[in-house]
This record gives C-alpha cells, structure tokens and sequence, in this order.
C-alpha cells in the first residue's frame, strides 16, 4: 500500500504532517514527531516582530490608530517572552535537521515590507527544506479596500520569493471577497502551495477586570468543513499543491481532505490534546480503511471528490445551502 504523496515537488512517505506549533520548540519533540511517523514537520514560526521589533516601520504598524485606545498595545508580547530569537530559530532549524530524516519547514510570520523577509534566505540556508509563509494580516483600516489587502498578500510573496530555491507555500485565511481569483495570482506569483487555512485567534474581555485579553482555544473537528470545500472547489483549476489544516483529528478527517485534493494534511490540537502517539494510530487507521476500501495509494483517492470530479459539482455551492436547510430535521 502506497501512502506516499508529493508536496511542494517534495515526494513524503505519507500525508501527515505536524503543522506550526509548540511541539517543535526542541530537537527531541522534532524527533518524536518523526519516529511515530510524521512525514515532515513545520517548525513553529518565526515572526515579524521578533526580527524588526526596534524598526521604525514595525512601531508605526503597533501604534496606528490606537493613540486613543493605549491598552490595545498590550496585545503585542514582549520580545524577551519568546523562547528563540531569530538568530537562535536559524541555529533550531540547523540542529533539528542533523537530527532528523524527514523534510522541515521553515515557518515565516509577518505582513509589511521589510528587512525580515531576508530570513526567507537565511532559513534555507540552515537547512530547511521549504518554507511557509504565513501573512498573518487582520485589516482594520476602513479606507483599505479589498484589492489593497490583496496585494500585501501578492507583494509578501513575491518579495520573499526572490532568490529562494526553496519552494514556499502561502498561508491563508478563508475572509477574501474572491478566494479563487487570490488563490489565483498567488500561483501566478509563484506560490508552490496554498495551507487552507489560517485560524484567527479571537480575543475575550475579562468582565471582572474590564479587559481584553487573549484566548486559544484548540480547533474542533467541524471547523474541517470550510477548508473541506474550498480545496475541494479549486482543485483542478489552481496548479499549486493544497495542504489542509484546522480541524483535522481524525483518520476520516484526513481521507476527506485527500478525496477534495489535499496533498497533505497538518495535524495540530489533535496532537496537543491526545499526544505525539496519535499519528502513529491515525496512520494505522488509513491503511486499514484504504485496505478494506480497496485503494492502492493515496493518489488514487486524491481529488475523487473535488467539485470537478462529482456527479453534482452544485453541492458545492449555493444549491447545497438551500438542500441543507429543506432537508433538517429537528431531534
């Protein structure tokens, strides 16, 4: 049984992949990871502000707009609460990669033109086999229109592109007016894939201390859904390879996200909640479904249910929203 797949270029023993996360923060959970059989490993991010927290550019970004509202800075940790600097997130690239066989991704946080784009190179060189951008961009401007907030996303990219011969793949959210036409030009920009999709953290108040303050809470397997059909909806029209994340927990989760398109899949709160060992058991899951359902490989499988690849392609879109609503029963 073949459950290899290619991502970015870059043939992997298997579709599972540990998304960005604490779990990469040493060597010897890097190396966990790769003994219950991860196929590669996504390093925990590298972000903007760590590198240019002293520029001027990076202070005007912190401080637009909240000359009024001061404990809106409060969001923005202090560099020192950060395990590694950039300097030390290369040398945990370096170490991680004589440590292990499988791939490693490199993870790059940020939004504005800057200097920190430089680490795309600096990342390669320590030994990354690949990076994933990560535009991590909440527009609160009014006067910024959609096309403006696109092309921060287009311009990130191609910046960090340059002289790069790693392939790179961007990350993004589901909120775009036209996700198609965004998934689009970032081929044309020179996307090697598209990581559907960043999960916002949404903050809370604290009512008894009148304050806004930060709150994680880790994916449920519903949230699976809406990368779920997107994937499924530009597979076969936009020519980068797909990894799906948020929401994925289960074996079912990952054979679904394959049928839509999926080149992997990235496994994160399942991993923090249930442990290191649920790859082991998510992989042994797949090979006894694919077995029982007769599937040589997973590329036999990809794709099968993408919209350009079933009977009713309509499911897909709006015709399915009003089948869904006639068809529910209350319990």
């Amino acid at each position: 049984m073949d459950l290899s797949t290619n991502y970015m270029g870059i043939r992997l023993k298997n579709p599972i992949v540990p998304s960005a996360s604490p779990l990469s923060k040493s060597v010897d959970s890097v190396k966990r990871l790769e003994d219950a059989g991860a196929s590669a490993v996504v390093v925990y991010s590298l972000f903007e502000e760590q590198i240019t927290h002293e520029s001027n550019e990076l202070d005007h970004y912190l401080s637009y707009g909240t000359e009024s509202y001061a404990e809106s800075l409060s969001y923005f940790p202090h560099i020192e609460d950060f395990n590694y600097g950039p300097d030390e997130y290369l040398e945990h690239i370096r170490k991680i990669k004589k440590s292990v066989d499988i791939p490693i991704f490199g993870s790059l946080n940020g939004f504005s033109s800057g200097g920190w784009m430089k680490y795309a190179k600096l990342i390669e060189e320590a030994g990354a086999n690949g990076l994933e951008l990560n535009v991590y961009y909440i527009p609160t401007d009014i006067e910024a229109d959609s096309s403006k907030v696109e092309e921060i996303y287009v311009r990130d990219l191609i910046e960090v592109k340059q002289n790069l011969n790693i392939p790179v793949a961007m990350k993004l959210s589901p909120f775009f007016s036209s996700l198609p036409n965004i998934a689009k030009r970032l081929e044309i920009a020179g996307a090697d894939a598209l990581v559907l999709f960043n999960r916002f953290y949404q903050p809370d108040f604290d009512l008894n201390n009148l304050e806004v303050v930060p709150n994680l809470e880790l994916s449920s397997n519903w949230e699976m859904r809406l990368p779920l059909r997107w994937i499924a909806l530009l597979y076969g029209k936009i020519n980068t390879s797909f990894a799906a994340t948020t929401g994925i927990h289960t074996h079912l989760d990952v054979l679904k996200m394959l049928m839509a398109g999926a080149d992997v899949t990235q496994l994160c709160s399942e991993l923090l909640h249930n442990g290191i060992k649920r790859i082991t058991e998510i992989i042994r899951s797949l090979e006894i479904w694919m077995l029982e359902n007769e599937y040589n490989s997973v590329h036999q499988m990809k794709g099968s249910m993408s919209q350009k690849s079933v009977a009713d392609p309509s499911a897909f879109e709006r015709a399915n929203y009003m089948k869904a609503l006639n068809t529910y029963k209350q319990m």
